[in-house]
């Protein structure tokens, strides 16, 4: 029996164990054979067992996982054996010890528990020893979070407030004769979602360098922001505003992703959510300040002001965007799978979320002009309009992030699908006034705007289906991957609802033959935008028909 706990640690012990002779492991056993654990120890070790499974069952443990190609099966046993023949262990062997983390199990080299330095600075032997930074919780987790809230919210910021630039190209010199500048923004929003998977498959095959991406990232935005701003034709503007500009955000912004499954586990779909409300904060303030800064002093100078108000906010906080679990300089890349791509389950919530994307965009896009053409209204009632709806989507997201960690996803997707669907029915449909339209951007702000939040959920889900599958084959699904295909999934639906909305506005379709907004001219987009959230929230019935 004593001999258990230890074959239990030697099988993820350090390399040099596992390949020692059999001379060394029979003088090791006799050595541990003779070695009784007191009282003390075996009460140590089950009180860690109680805590680790704790933590493993937040964090969404089950099954199994593997350590260097080693299947280690995570039962109530193996956790009590394994954390005791660790101590046991650590008697014979001081050099190697075992700690466990409730998403990987890593190694360190640290000295006997009398040498062992308090406060993670180096021992005499040279080796560096440091406490991880608790999950959920704690100084550098809420740092964490707000560096990426700050870069959530000035990377996607931008090109969700390009309308403002549209606005000024359209009627300014030398841009006013072209008629492609809203490619510049198609192009910002969409390359930055299609290009996810690349740069996430980047991230993970080069960890080390991928701790540098943030900060390579946000300088590549500044410099296209100012290229841009020597533009002399809309296709300088496409390259540099447009092209440079979304592949420097996927790069800055990617990291966020990759590392917030290791700050958070219990809490994780409330970080998400409210690293995602950061978008609607930027498209409050963003369009205010960039409408100022281009009446002020042009596109040229603003694109500047604008390159140098991104870098000087971002730069600091590019070095709290970092790992909880320091990369080792021996670490090797985790196998990952994308056989879930094929699998039933993902392939019906991407094309609900395709479909969801492909409307979920078009509102910020005509609410103004459907202000202003339907119901009569200025200027600045009629941009009121799309501040409703982001200071709207701020609260929804995080409302969702919460509701993510506690109910099933498809509940989630469900309670923002209702609200969408009905409010473009019943309140955009059949708007005659403001007041009725403001409420419309208040409610698909909060319900609409919020889906995405629910993406966590998703991950989850994913993983845990393919986990099994993947690890009898050495891989597993990563949820960053996961993610990444939900965004390049939401990136087609972006892309796609451009050309569809000037099929479905033009010759003001239904003018004239139906009431209220359904009448306007806007009718079709309307039905279309209320048809593809309601197909959103299909997967809510597709789990009810067993196909989830």
């Amino acid at each position: 029996m004593v001999c258990h706990p230890y074959s239990a640690a030697a099988r993820i012990a350090h390399p040099q164990v596992q390949t020692a002779t059999m001379e060394d492991a029979s003088s090791r056993c006799r050595a541990l054979a003779s070695f009784k654990p007191s009282k003390e120890e075996v009460l140590w070790s089950k009180w860690r067992l109680r805590s680790k499974l704790s933590t493993a069952r937040r964090a969404g443990w089950t099954g199994r996982r593997r350590y260097r190609g080693v299947p280690l099966r995570l039962k109530r046993g193996d956790f009590f054996w394994t954390f005791l023949g660790s101590e046991i262990s650590k008697h014979i062997y001081p050099n190697i010890i075992m700690a466990t983390d409730s998403s990987q199990i890593e190694l360190r080299r640290v000295g006997t528990p009398e040498d062992r330095v308090e406060d993670g600075g180096p021992d005499e032997s040279g080796h560096e020893f440091s406490q991880l930074p608790p999950v959920d919780s704690g100084k550098d987790a809420y740092l964490f979070l707000a560096a990426c809230f700050a870069i959530e919210a000035l990377v996607w910021g931008f090109p969700f407030a390009f309308g403002v630039f549209q606005n000024y190209y359209s009627t300014h010199e030398p841009f006013v004769s072209s008629g492609n500048t809203a490619i510049i923004g198609t192009c910002s929003m969409g390359i930055m979602y299609i290009d996810t998977p690349l740069v996430m498959a980047l991230l993970k095959r080069f960890p080390r360098q991928g701790r540098w991406s943030t900060m390579l990232g946000l300088m590549l935005m500044c410099i296209s922001l100012a290229m841009s701003s020597f533009s002399t034709t809309v296709t300088h503007l496409i390259v540099t505003q447009g092209v440079l500009y979304a592949i420097g955000g996927s790069f800055a912004y990617s990291p966020c992703i990759v590392y917030l499954d290791e700050w958070f586990a219990r809490r994780k779909g409330l970080a998400y959510g409210v690293m995602w409300s950061g978008t609607g904060v930027a498209g409050i303030l963003l369009p205010l300040l960039l409408e100022h800064f281009l009446s002020s002093y042009g596109f040229q100078t603003t694109l500047r002001i604008f390159a140098c108000i991104l870098f000087a906010a971002t730069a600091p906080l590019a070095y709290f965007i970092k790992p909880r679990v320091p990369i080792a300089q021996n670490s090797h890349t985790k196998p990952f799978s994308f056989s879930f791509l094929v699998s039933r389950p993902f392939m019906l919530y991407q094309l609900a979320n395709s479909v969801e994307a492909a409307g979920f965009f078009l509102p910020g896009i005509f609410l103004p002009s459907y202000a202003r053409e339907a119901l009569h209204a200025a200027a600045m009632p009629s941009a009121l309009t799309v501040l409703l709806v982001n200071v709207a989507s701020v609260f929804g997201c995080v409302a969702m992030g919460s509701l993510i960690d506690r109910l099933h996803v498809t509940t989630c997707i469900l309670v923002s699908t209702a609200g969408a669907t009905l409010g473009t029915f019943l309140l955009w449909g059949f708007s005659s006034s403001l007041p009725v339209l403001y409420i419309f951007c208040i409610v698909y702000g909060l319900f609409a705007g919020s889906f995405t939040s629910a993406w966590p959920g998703i991950m989850r889900e994913i993983t845990r289906r393919e986990t099994r599958n993947g690890e009898e084959h050495g891989s597993s699904a990563d949820p960053s991957m996961v993610f990444a295909f939900l965004a390049l999934g939401r990136g087609v639906g972006n892309v796609a609802s451009g050309p569809l909305s000037e099929v479905l506005v033009k010759g003001l379709p239904w003018q004239g033959e139906a009431f209220s907004g359904y009448g306007s001219g806007y009718g079709s987009l309307i039905a279309f935008t209320g048809v593809t959230a309601l197909f959103g929230g299909g997967s809510f019935l597709w789990r009810k028909l067993g196909w989830l």
